[in-house]
């Protein structure tokens, strides 16, 4: 039986982050220590935007961002990076699958809901010309493999492939 109260429970989900959560800061320190530079939460260069719009004139980017807003962007590379938490982004991992007690029937909507945009906005983004990485939370144990997956990803990191 749950112990805590319907406040309490609004209390601790209001102070969880959608954007610069630790997972988020890890991989992105891991990145800029191998010398890799990139833009954060969907932005890209004005010119890299009117590129898009001049290919793409239906493309929707609100507020001058890529779609789903991706965690780590590097934009002369046209590839995109989300990390994403296992719970709220339905991994098929235990922690993913982890289904709260309470109001089950809202969290597995959301859940659901969730999971499905996420599979929009990959299109979307490979429709713009764009590769996407996910990095899920439980696979962010040892720095070695996580900066091992993001390199064979994104390729060297020499000045003329980095973006700024």
């Amino acid at each position: 039986m749950d112990s805590m109260s319907a406040q309490q429970r609004s209390q601790l989900m209001s102070k969880i982050r959608g954007k610069n959560t630790k997972p988020e800061l890890f991989v992105r320190r891991l990145l800029h220590a191998a010398g890799y530079r990139f833009r954060l939460q969907g932005s890209i260069p004005r010119s890299t935007l009117e590129n898009i719009l001049k290919e793409h004139p239906d493309a929707h980017l609100p507020g001058g961002k890529l779609p789903g807003r991706p965690d780590i962007v590097f934009s002369a590379r046209h590839q995109v990076v989300f990390v994403n938490g296992c719970f709220w982004h339905l991994h098929d991992c235990p922690d993913g699958q982890h289904a709260p007690q309470t109001n089950a029937e809202f969290w597995e909507a959301k859940r659901t809901a969730t999971r499905g945009r996420d599979q929009r906005t990959i299109v979307a983004l490979r429709e713009l010309g764009w590769e996407s990485m996910v990095l899920w939370e439980c696979e962010l144990g040892d720095p070695k493999v996580v900066l091992d997956r993001l390199t064979g990803f994104l390729g060297p990191t020499d000045g003329s492939t980095v973006a700024v």
